[in-house]
């Protein structure tokens, strides 16, 4: 049995701010983290929930693993390219942005399954 993974790629959230979600729910079974992630107020928890059912359903649907025997065996948010804009400021300067975004990837193990 193969580990099963999914990937997020340009997601437009800074990593800092996905990995205060996923920290949430490393190392919990499927279920619970879906549960957590649905009432979890912040903007990266919906792509995030989004990301982890999609795994769920990878683990089903092509190795026919059953969704409670599923956990979150490990989950990343690593930088993506930063998109640098300007904004006009005073006296002919210009002020940099950065929009930041992020790649995700979640991997998913049975729960017998030794690392």
């Amino acid at each position: 049995m193969q580990d099963i993974n999914a990937k997020i790629r340009h997601l437009s959230l800074s990593a800092q701010k996905v990995r205060s979600v996923i920290d949430l729910i490393r190392g919990k079974s499927a279920n619970e983290a879906l549960e957590i992630l649905r009432f979890v107020n912040k903007r990266a928890a919906l792509p995030v929930q989004k990301l982890v059912a999609s795994a769920v359903a990878n683990a089903e649907e092509n190795f026919g693993v059953s969704r409670d025997d599923l956990f979150v065996a490990k989950i990343t948010a690593d930088e993506a390219p930063t998109r640098k804009w300007r904004r006009f400021g005073a006296r002919g300067r210009f002020k940099p942005l950065l929009r930041r975004s992020s790649h995700v990837t979640v991997i998913l193990r049975e729960r017998g399954r030794a690392a």
